[in-house]
């Protein structure tokens, strides 16, 4: 009796079906450059090690070229959920809170080695959580380059500036920076510049080198300034309390995941800029311009009292911060 209680038993369990695998987490990546550009490639790169550490887990889906979001809409669509990943540039955050506009400051960091150090350092990282209480929680920094500016003039001087309409970005620093030397302002989604540039809704604008190649912005720009006047980088973001509320082992793959595309992206980042930069010279549609030291100099002077409008703003103690990471000055 015993062992056909046993074997009736053990054909119960066998007749039980399998649960089923759990349904893996779908992750949406959204972002609005090209693929071939830093980000773009991050972002594949995010999406490889993600389904490579996570097996079965997770299916990230990435979005590039504003697919499914604009820069207008991006940071809603996190909030509701609609995404779970972003990746914006850093001026974007301005209604969230002033700290991330240091980044925003003309002619603070001197190259991109300066960036890094300041964006790895105590007060760097501490911004990445400065947006939490608004459940925006910042996870890691991506390199994109340093803006250079293009108009249908030589922009050699800040006067040749003056009355010319500039694309900038959502920033009342970029805005200020740019007012102040004459020139007029529009923010325009980065969607919508090359047609804004065509029809002449706008004459000018700054950008990194490997975004005004993928968007081919030098096609509607007879010339090109090297004023490495601003760092256009970017924020990975995502929705705090989605973020929390994921499995300890999904997070940490994911995080895991962003390390890899972090260094992905900060590895090509120079060297696609470099790439397109040769790329748009020798088209011969447009014209680069080098900076004298003299010229330079008159840029930095002429947009330095936006340093002192917005300083006390973001908070003395990070502009000093990133103005260190500059290094000592040399004579």
């Amino acid at each position: 009796m015993r062992k056909w209680f046993l074997a009736a038993a053990a054909a119960a369990v066998l007749a039980v079906p399998a649960v089923a695998n759990a349904a893996p987490i779908v992750i949406k990546f959204s972002h609005v450059v090209a693929e071939h550009t830093p980000k773009g490639q991050a972002a594949l790169k995010f999406k490889e090690a993600a389904e490579r550490l996570l097996p079965g887990k997770v299916k990230i889906e990435v979005y590039p070229n504003s697919q499914l979001y604009g820069d207008a809409k991006e940071m809603e669509a996190l909030a509701l959920g609609d995404v779970q990943f972003i990746a914006t540039s850093l001026s974007k955050f301005g209604k969230y809170t002033h700290k991330t506009e240091v980044f925003d400051l003309p002619f603070l960091f001197k190259d991109m080695d300066a960036v890094d150090r300041f964006e790895q350092s105590k007060v760097g990282q501490s911004i990445l959580h400065s947006m939490e209480k608004r459940n925006y929680l910042g996870l890691a920094y991506w390199h994109n380059g340093l803006a250079q500016m293009s108009a249908n003039k030589p922009l050699l001087m800040p006067a040749d500036a003056k009355g010319l309409k500039f694309r900038i970005q959502q920033s009342d620093i970029i805005a200020a920076s740019y007012e102040t030397i004459g020139a007029n302002v529009q923010k325009l989604a980065f969607s919508e510049v090359y047609q804004a540039l065509q029809v002449g809704t706008v004459n000018a604008q700054e950008n990194t080198w490997s975004n005004i190649y993928s968007k081919k912005f030098y096609e509607v720009q007879k010339h090109f300034t090297e004023s490495n006047d601003r760092v256009i980088d970017y924020m990975v973001l995502v929705n705090a309390k989605w973020w929390n509320g994921l499995p300890a082992d999904i997070r940490d793959g994911l995080t895991k995941a962003l390390a890899e595309a972090t260094e992905t992206n900060n590895k090509i980042a120079a060297k696609l800029n470099d790439e397109a930069k040769k790329k748009i010279q020798s088209s011969g549609v447009t014209t680069i311009h080098q900076l004298t030291p003299e010229q330079h100099a008159a840029w930095v002077k002429a947009m330095h009292p936006v340093w002192t409008k917005f300083r006390d703003k973001i908070g003395g103690d990070i502009v000093d911060a990133a103005v260190a990471a500059n290094g000592p000055k040399t004579n």
